[in-house]
């Protein structure tokens, strides 16, 4: 998108601005989504917008929307790949999806998930794989699923100068553990367990925290009782900001809709719309039109064609 500069980003004047834009040769500049400033929206009141993104051309689009946050999801691993769970998705997948998107140096914060058993088997791993999202994806944070078992590892991610959020609720790598993707913290004593694991992903050194597929009463108890800001998907409206899966909010999916989602498009309907049409010009042979073409240079000319020859029509001697 352009080269930095003092922390600022240069991108096409066509883009718009965030903050006060900056005219330089024909280009503006657009502050840099950072932790800090998304740790500060929390005491203005300011809505997070968070949105996944696994590949180049979509983590454009959606930074041209001026989305806050992309996460690059180990929902790659259902929504890419075609897994039906995240559990398969390697700590390689993940740093090669986020070097896609973050080569385009977007606006948004960018932060990677670590997949499973990248982080859960020791300290030492957690901090490893953290740092390999980093230093090879290029990501500027890691998010990671747990509570209190998983705050010791936080600690020391965070100790090393990794960001981390946290995820809570319905965690999808402990997908078999809750027996599906079931709505999590229904009773007082799960909401009290999941309120603790909050407050130890807090003092292990979060940024922020997902919530996800909870009662939305205890994700407003949450976000009202940490000082980090809280990021719902399946959650309710009280949380400090919000993430969806880019193809629920575009209506590409074609699997089944969770109830959480709304769908801000039917992307899907017109891809297939648009591939349909394709399909039927090249068989039509409307596509490609001469305006699709190239001519050879003037004064150039095609070389001789062997008359007996001619592959896909009539050879030269043939009549009618």
């Amino acid at each position: 998108m352009g080269s930095s500069s003092g922390g600022r980003l240069l991108t096409p004047e066509r883009s718009r601005i965030v903050g006060s834009p900056l005219k330089t040769k024909g280009f503006v500049t657009r502050e840099k989504v950072t932790i800090p400033g998304l740790r500060a929206r929390k005491g203005r009141g300011e809505k997070i917008a968070v949105v996944t993104a696994y590949d180049a051309t979509m983590a454009r689009l959606l930074d041209e929307a001026e989305v806050d946050v992309l996460m690059v999801g180990d929902s790659l691993g259902m929504l890419v790949q075609g897994w039906d769970s995240t559990l398969p998705v390697t700590i390689e997948q993940m740093i090669y999806h986020c070097q896609c998107v973050t080569r385009g140096r977007p606006r948004a914060h960018v932060v990677g998930d670590l997949p499973f058993l990248s982080y859960q088997v020791s300290e030492q791993e957690a901090v490893l794989s953290a740092g390999r999202l980093l230093k090879e994806g290029q990501a500027e944070s890691v998010k990671l699923e747990g509570g209190r078992a998983v705050a010791p590892a936080v600690a020391r991610i965070v100790a090393a100068g990794i960001p981390v959020m946290g995820h809570l609720g319905l965690t999808p790598q402990s997908v078999h553990a809750m027996g599906g993707f079931r709505v999590q913290a229904r009773t007082e004593s799960e909401a009290d367990a999941l309120l603790q694991d909050a407050r130890a992903l807090c003092e292990a050194g979060v940024y922020a925290i997902v919530l996800e597929g909870i009662p939305s009463d205890v994700a407003r108890l949450v976000s009202e009782s940490i000082e980090v800001p809280t990021i719902g998907i399946g959650a309710g409206p009280h949380t400090d900001g919000q993430v969806l899966v880019c193809y629920d909010l575009l209506g590409m999916y074609r699997g089944h809709t969770p109830k959480f989602v709304r769908r801000f498009a039917e992307m899907g309907d017109g891809v297939v719309d648009a591939a349909r049409a394709y399909v039927n010009a090249v068989r039509d042979a409307s596509f490609p039109a001469p305006e699709h073409g190239f001519a050879m240079r003037t004064g150039e000319a095609l070389p001789e064609q062997d008359p007996e020859v001619k592959y896909g029509g009539r050879s030269a001697g043939e009549t009618a």
